[in-house]
């Protein structure tokens, strides 16, 4: 059972990351409170633990929105870029059969949705991919470092995907690495993801450039 709290946090997180909320926007518990039907003790908790997450900052006057701007992005992908090869390696060595049927329906998921060009579903999916990943990879502290870490370029990688061309490309790549860890190949997988990082990295900078 997932608490109050949990999903006050979840949905608050959210806005603010798919940027719902503006930078600099203060929320107020009384304000949460009431748009969201909750007492104001779990909008407390969440905002505590929103805080630990540097994505808004506790003052006087209430939660200042701080989000993730153009400078968190290059920082995330680079830890991204040291920790998802691993990762990927980690499933090419651990990954059992049931495993790997469940990583080829999240890909199936996602061809679908790029062939219908949905950049929301596709977006899931592909949060989906590497979710799948982190736990294939038997690590729970590497599985808890990375998902906060794609959960914060939640806006920048829908924008990313909007772009048709983009999404075949993350698919294709998505294909590549899923094959190598069905494949059991730990050193492929590994350079497959790391090349898919820089490649999503690549392209959020380059939108964001042009904004």
């Amino acid at each position: 059972m997932i608490s109050i709290a949990d999903q006050v946090f979840e949905e608050l997180e959210h806005d603010i990351l798919s940027g719902t909320y503006e930078r600099d926007e203060v929320l107020t518990e009384v304000k949460l409170s009431e748009r969201l039907g909750v007492s104001r003790t779990p909008i407390r908790e969440a905002l505590r633990r929103l805080a630990q997450e540097h994505i808004i900052e506790l003052t006087s006057k209430g939660a200042r929105v701080i989000g993730i701007d153009k400078s968190d992005i290059s920082d995330i992908c680079e830890i991204r870029l040291r920790l998802e090869g691993l990762a990927a390696r980690w499933a090419a060595e651990r990954a059992d059969e049931e495993g790997v049927s469940i990583l080829k329906e999240t890909l199936d998921l996602q061809e679908f949705y790029t062939q219908k060009e949905d950049p929301e579903s596709i977006k899931n999916a592909d949060s989906r991919f590497h979710q799948t990943i982190y736990t294939l990879c038997g690590s729970t502290s590497m599985q808890d470092t990375l998902e906060p870490l794609h959960r914060k370029l939640l806006k920048y990688r829908r924008v990313s995907v909007s772009a048709h061309s983009r999404a075949e490309q993350s698919l294709a790549e998505h294909r590549a690495i899923y094959e190598a860890i069905a494949a059991h190949d730990p050193a492929r997988a590994e350079q497959l993801t790391i090349l898919h990082v820089q490649n999503a990295r690549d392209s959020i900078l380059l939108r964001e450039k042009g904004n």
